[in-house]
């Protein structure tokens, strides 16, 4: 039954300090869609017995075919606050005991980050579940790092106990050990990327605060101390909170003398041992051996009251799941951790506004923000669109305002700048709709603070944008993504009368998807770019089910290459105008190693303010302050990892050619010369030039093509290479099969890194590098020598220099430029440098 109606939702919504946002985080097949479950349970949407096997939040039907969650799924909730709960709240709330949680479930897999980001923007808390079995992975440390990244507090759920219990039947010790191992571990994950001057505070894990919660979202039960702590607190005659403390950590308590040591003794055990997880293995041990007798007593002792007591007889896993579900339900520990722990909007963007906000930190859209203002300007955040029949519901948080039906917003794209009428609509709102997972339901409107649905408004954004009342606001931060869209496919229509189809359903399948890119490339292929096989395989069905809805032929997938320079240029190049009436000079040579990362991460980027920008690069980087004060462009799209510094001195008209030279810069950064692939890690200095006093003469008819040449010819005298795309790939596979896996390794040019041992000893943990354009059906090879025994997960890490000279016909980067030159319908041979450079 459900507990509450779509008007108590809206009326609840008001009530902004008992509101809770929250992302589930973690890697793949860790159970966040099972445990989510539990809470959808709570609030009386589905059953009890169906959570954790139904996976509401898993909407689509290859979703629940393929038992891995492909696309963030919002669902609001609403519950009853017990008492003590709603006492043992600090932060600020309201009088009504009501609690809304906007949830978001998130998918696991690599491929799919991407949905990830666009879910912790617009949330400010994060429940991170980890199988505490396998323990933390790749994906584990990747969320940790973008909400951290995104200033979202996290607490922790260490999720399949029952096989710890049931299968591996580790012993209590080591099942303690295993769990704070784990803890240690997201602990140093979160001290390494958090900042000392992070304005969130102590956001560390530790079960004896109580924001580590233990459990199985298959049974559907979980505990955190707390729970235990208030069942023995009275035996004790201790507050739950002190008690608390001795349940965790080396603290031991002796039954003969009736005391605490922190020292092991013989006659003394672990406390957490002796008092949370003995009455649990006790249960375990004895229902699963149907010793009736003795889990009869214990369910007596342990005060658990079975409605039905004909089930009593049964034994077995489905008794085990109804016992655990009925003294420790998941649903009731999940939303207390969810309470006490996590922020509601109005504390959280107090500290999130400024990482958030592009503009000054004094106008009434900042304030609002801030303030969490539901009187303020309308200031929301649409972080992705989300398929709805023939059109696209935006999902989104109000962060400041509100959003209403009908009203007249505008709507800025990512590269909206004040002032100017570019990526800029001004339109009215069709519908403001409350996330139901499966379902949305239309309300007049959403006060700030809550995440919700607006109709309407997908014509006008592409992918993510700001809504906005308020005249002068500026733009909300874009998300950056922690994976990279490297590889590709060329998709064409069967039918050449299906063309039109085909081009309607890119354009909807770019809207799709956070992070996938749909291009048009000169040759007139039509090219989808995607994180990985698995990430383009759900694209292409879509396309090709859904958005199409036409039979479309695809190529095997290709890879994305970038273009750099190893050396400074040999001779300084020379190009002159069409008309030879002016005269440029260029050297092209690499940046400084680490300085293309930081252009990524949005440490150095265009709009940054240049004397400080100018003192960070001479003092990381110690490039000369002459040079760093006279950036002309980033590139290319005037934000990549590419600099076009002036170093001229004394020359005359240069700001009259700046434009015309950033025009050919940034073509030249976006189709390089080996390969027309974009540019990476490039430096272009104009050193000298020669230009006419006539304006006339000097025209981007005539600067454009010249610059051009000149930096084509400077990039090919400073030893062209290629970059490569980099896996990084974790492996976990039987000790049995270790060799087959290290052999497929050496055949694809993978790079050992280490080897790690599990909690379980017969699993071990391989990480290695290994090139995109060798992790083609790495995945299948792996399965199929192992016997599948080897799980492989893929995540993009880095570009790495391909080593071999580009100018050996037989190397393997020359074979790469030839296929590429090839498929794009370029000519044969690199062109050779004098193509492009002039004489004196």
């Amino acid at each position: 039954m459900v507990n509450f109606t779509v008007d108590e939702i809206r009326q609840f919504m008001e009530n902004k300090k008992n509101i809770r946002n929250i992302s589930v985080i973690a890697h793949v097949d860790h159970g966040k869609s099972t445990l989510t479950d539990s809470l959808v349970s709570k609030a009386g949407i589905i059953s009890s017995a169906k959570a954790g096997e139904a996976r509401f939040t898993d909407t689509r039907k290859d979703e629940q075919l393929r038992c891995i969650t492909i696309k963030s799924t919002a669902v609001t909730l609403c519950y009853e606050l017990s008492d003590k709960d709603f006492e043992q709240i600090e932060q600020d709330k309201d009088p009504d005991k009501h609690l809304l949680v906007n949830l978001i479930d998130s998918p696991g897999h690599l491929d799919f980050s991407s949905e990830v980001t666009a879910a912790l923007r617009i949330t400010d808390g994060a429940l991170v579940v980890v199988d505490c079995i396998s323990g933390v992975c790749v994906q584990t440390e990747t969320v940790l790092r973008q909400s951290i990244a995104e200033r979202i507090k996290p607490i922790l759920f260490l999720n399949k106990m029952d096989r710890a219990l049931l299968e591996l039947q580790l012993d209590q010790e080591n099942l303690y050990k295993t769990f704070q191992k784990i803890v240690e571990n997201v602990n140093s994950i979160i001290s390494t990327y958090i900042c000392d001057d992070s304005k969130m505070g102590d956001i560390s894990l530790c079960p004896t605060i109580g924001n580590v919660g233990f459990g199985s979202g298959k049974y559907g039960w979980a505990f955190t101390l707390k729970e235990f702590a208030d069942i023995y607190s009275q035996k004790f005659k201790i507050e739950a909170s002190k008690l608390m403390k001795k349940l965790w950590g080396d603290n031991y308590y002796s039954a003969v003398d009736k005391k605490w040591s922190n020292q092991k003794s013989e006659n003394n055990l672990r406390g957490f041992c002796m008092f949370v997880l003995d009455p649990i293995y006790k249960l375990a041990k004895s229902i699963m051996n149907f010793n009736q007798n003795e889990y009869t007593n214990l369910i007596e002792k342990l005060g658990i009251e079975i409605k039905e007591k004909n089930v009593l007889n049964s034994g077995g896993k489905e008794l085990f799941k109804l016992v655990m579900n009925t003294w420790l339900p998941a649903g009731d520990t999940l939303l207390s951790m969810i309470t006490i722990h996590l922020p509601s909007p109005v504390r959280a963007q107090k500290y999130r506004t400024e990482l958030l906000y592009e503009g000054p930190r004094d106008d009434d859209a900042f304030r609002a923000m801030h303030d969490c203002d539901s009187t303020g300007p309308l200031m929301m955040y649409i972080s992705k669109m989300i398929p709805s029949g023939s059109r696209f519901t935006a999902m989104g948080r109000v962060f400041s305002g509100r959003a209403a039906t009908g009203q007249k917003v505008r709507i800025m794209g990512p590269n909206y700048l004040p002032g100017r009428k570019e990526d800029l609509n001004i339109k009215p709102i069709q519908r403001t709709e409350i996330m139901m997972g499966r379902i949305n339901h239309s309300v007049e409107d959403i006060p700030c603070g809550n995440i919700c649905g607006l109709v309407g408004i997908d014509q006008f954004l592409i992918k993510s944008g700001t809504i906005t009342t308020f005249e002068n606001a500026h733009n909300l931060k874009v998300m950056k993504f922690s994976v990279s869209p490297v590889v590709r496919v060329a998709v064409e229509a069967k039918n050449l009368s299906d063309l039109p189809k085909l081009v309607e359903g890119l354009k909807q399948l770019a809207k799709s998807d956070p992070m996938v890119q749909c291009v048009m490339e000169e040759s007139g292929e039509h090219v989808i770019c995607g994180a990985g096989e698995l990430h383009l395989e759900i694209c292409l069905k879509d396309l090709e089910d859904v958005y199409a809805g036409i039979p479309i032929k695809k190529s095997n997938p290709l890879v994305s290459y970038r273009e750099t320079v190893t050396e400074e240029s040999s001779v300084n190049c020379l190009a002159k105008s069409t008309n030879k009436l002016n005269r440029l000079f260029m050297k092209a040579s690499p940046l400084p190693e680490g300085l293309a990362e930081e252009i990524d991460s949005k440490a150095v980027y265009p709009s940054q303010d240049t004397k400080l920008r100018s003192k960070y690069l001479s003092e990381h980087y110690q490039l000369d302050l002459s040079y760093t004060k006279n950036i002309w462009c980033f590139g290319p799209d005037g934000n990549g990892p590419n600099l076009l510094i002036n170093s001229t001195k004394g020359v005359q008209y240069m700001n009259e050619i700046k434009d015309s030279v950033v025009a050919g810069f940034q073509w030249v950064s976006k189709e390089g010369p080996l390969v027309e692939e974009s540019l990476r890690g490039v430096r272009i200095n104009l050193t000298d030039a020669v230009i006419h006093t006539d304006s006339m003469h000097r025209s981007g008819g005539q600067i454009i093509p010249a610059a051009r040449r000149c930096m084509y010819a400077s990039i090919l005298s400073a030893e062209p290479r290629l970059y490569e795309p980099v896996y990084l790939a974790q492996i976990e596979c039987s000790r049995s099969v270790i060799g087959a896996v290290y052999n497929i390794l050496n055949q694809r040019r993978g790079i050992m890194l280490e080897e790690l041992q599990n909690g379980n000893p017969q699993i071990v943990e391989i990480k290695a590098y290994i090139p995109v354009n060798e992790s083609f059906g790495f995945s299948g090879e792996i399965q199929e020598k192992t016997s599948g025994k080897g799980f492989v997960q893929c995540v993009f890490d880095h570009w790495q220099v391909m080593d071999l000279n580009i100018n050996e016909p037989s190397s393997k980067s020359m074979q790469i430029v030839n296929n590429i030159r090839r498929r794009k319908g370029l000519k044969e041979k690199i062109p050779d440098i004098n193509q492009f450079l002039d004489k004196l």
